[in-house]
């Protein structure tokens, strides 16, 4: 941050942020990088200081009380059954307390996930929605980390390509749209700067862990049982699988300049974010 930039934000009032899901991938990395630009951070979350739980409404207003803004990542995802329901209550309940801005963190080329933005807009509290391609994290971080590890990512995407988003520049995005003006009702599809398929992502592990790591192509039913094996009911497995299909059809195989225009840079390419991984130890031996 800039010294002019620094003295403007002290002479600014101190801006209280709600971050829902404060202890997740993106809510973490929103919520320092808002610490450090000197705003007040309330983070959210099942087990921290301040109570959030998407399946338990009655912790949703306290949470935003007093808040001027917040930043809405639903669980587990906001194409998933519940999220427009989630999203009009909770955006009744942030016009009730008077939060003046929301950032809500979407998906790309979902249709149900349209619905839940437009049930959280329909409270009229200005909103910011960021739409997310696939995160490159999800390997180093998320559900597919172990399947690194052991050296094979089974997933039903084919021979698709994505353009893996490095979540900081995700947080850089929200963040921004959060603390300054002019982001209000915009839609900021973020991506990657390179398409990549999963056989590709692979290579490019295998090259950072110094290991064979290697995609294994699998149909929807195949997957759907290999995430009943880790624990996940049958209708969550049945809608998560239904929804990575969807994805993975080809539709989002498409570069953006989403990153660009809010951070004016290029975005993270993923063989910088495996690299970094690797040497923080994401990927043990």
């Amino acid at each position: 941050m800039t010294e002019n930039r620094k003295q403007e934000n002290q002479r600014k009032p101190r801006t209280t942020v709600l971050v829902t899901a404060a202890s997740g991938k993106t809510g973490r990395r929103v919520a320092e990088r808002l610490a450090e630009r000197g705003a007040g951070v309330r983070a959210g979350s099942r087990r921290g200081e301040v109570p959030f739980d998407w399946e338990d409404e009655a912790t949703w207003g306290p949470a935003l009380r007093g808040a001027d803004a917040a930043y809405v990542t639903y669980y587990p995802d906001l194409a998933g059954p519940g999220a427009v329901d989630a999203m009009l209550g909770f955006g009744r309940l942030a016009a009730e307390n008077g939060v003046r801005r929301l950032v809500l963190l979407s998906g790309r080329g979902e249709p149900e996930a349209v619905r839940a933005e437009e049930a959280l807009r329909s409270a009229g509290v200005p909103l910011t929605v960021v739409r997310a391609a696939f995160f490159a994290q999800n390997f180093s971080e998320g559900a597919m980390a172990p399947g690194v590890v052991a050296g094979e990512i089974p997933f039903p995407a084919g021979s698709t390509a994505e353009p893996f988003l490095d979540l900081d520049d995700l947080a850089d995005v929200v963040v921004i749209a959060l603390t300054e003006d002019g982001h209000e009702g915009l839609t900021h599809e973020l991506t990657g700067p390179r398409l990549l398929t999963f056989g590709e992502v692979a290579t490019e592990l295998s090259a950072v862990t110094g290991r064979p790591v290697r995609y294994v192509p699998v149909s929807g039913e195949e997957y759907k049982g290999i995430l009943q094996q880790f624990g996940i009911p049958a209708p969550d497995a049945h809608w998560l699988t239904d929804l990575f299909t969807m994805l993975m059809d080809g539709h989002n195989s498409r570069l953006t300049d989403g990153v660009r225009r809010v951070l004016g840079r290029a975005p993270k390419d993923f063989t910088a974010f495996a690299k970094d991984a690797a040497a923080s130890g994401a990927w043990p031996v």
